[in-house]
């Protein structure tokens, strides 16, 4: 139920979800689906980023990569997102990809972001709010959308922080709508540096790693096709689209 209060984004958020609250948690700027709950437990990285000097330092460093290396950070051109169409950004963080995605989709379309960080969350509502872009607390491995409600998902150096990335995957290739587009960076390539690094320190760092040929075997298996995986660098891109 949604009342003359409500910011405009939400009035189209709501009649997405799976099963939406009767009385939506909107208090700090963002629709909180989890109240009280806790997300998944975070590794020291993750723990570190949620906190509120965390998110700042975050924010700051995501435009100093963006700026520096920006083809780090660049949807693969297959993936751009239909004027008007659906989008969700898995782990949005401060929400400047979210913001960026909502200015491709124009004001008919809707632009997501879902985090579990109320910090970063926060953050993002703040700035980043607008009359199609707005912003969800949920875990990313049960997605709280019914099958089939966006055009493109997804995930910007978040997926390695999560418990169950396979899970989240899985969730984000049954929320896609027929065609639509899976596009996943994450810096944490199998054989990476930072796989090395996790090595060296017993694997503390709570990070997961993704292995190319076996990503690529789990989109397949949950509906996908026209599968490409990138590694530039450190970081690997992965592509690939919902079949018809």
């Amino acid at each position: 139920m949604t009342d003359r209060s409500t910011p405009p984004v939400f009035t189209k958020v709501l009649p997405l979800l799976t099963s939406a609250p009767e009385h939506p948690d909107l208090g700090r700027g963002y629709l909180d689906l989890l109240g009280g709950q806790e997300g998944p437990a975070p590794g020291p990285i993750q723990w570190f980023w949620e906190t509120g000097f965390g998110s700042a330092f975050y924010d700051r460093l995501q435009q100093l990569g963006r700026r520096a290396l920006p083809g780090w950070f660049q949807l693969p051109a297959r993936t751009r997102p239909p004027a008007g169409g659906r989008v969700l950004d898995i782990g949005c963080g401060p929400g400047n990809v979210t913001a960026a995605l909502g200015r491709q989709v124009g004001p008919d379309g809707l632009a997501i972001g879902l985090d579990v960080s109320r910090p970063m969350l926060a953050r993002a509502a703040r700035t980043e709010t607008r009359d199609n872009v707005g912003f969800v607390r949920a875990d990313a491995r049960d997605l709280p959308f019914p099958d089939g409600t966006f055009d493109l998902i997804t995930s910007m150096a978040a997926l390695q922080l999560v418990p169950g990335p396979e899970h989240v995957l899985a969730a984000a290739c049954r929320a896609l709508a027929p065609g639509g587009w899976l596009a996943v960076m994450t810096p944490t390539p199998h054989g990476g540096l930072l796989h090395a690094a996790s090595r060296m320190t017993g694997g503390r760092l709570g990070l997961r790693f993704f292995d190319p040929d076996r990503v690529a075997e789990l989109l397949d298996d949950n509906g996908m096709r026209a599968v490409h995986t990138h590694q530039s660098g450190p970081v690997l891109w992965i592509s690939a689209q919902r079949r018809s």
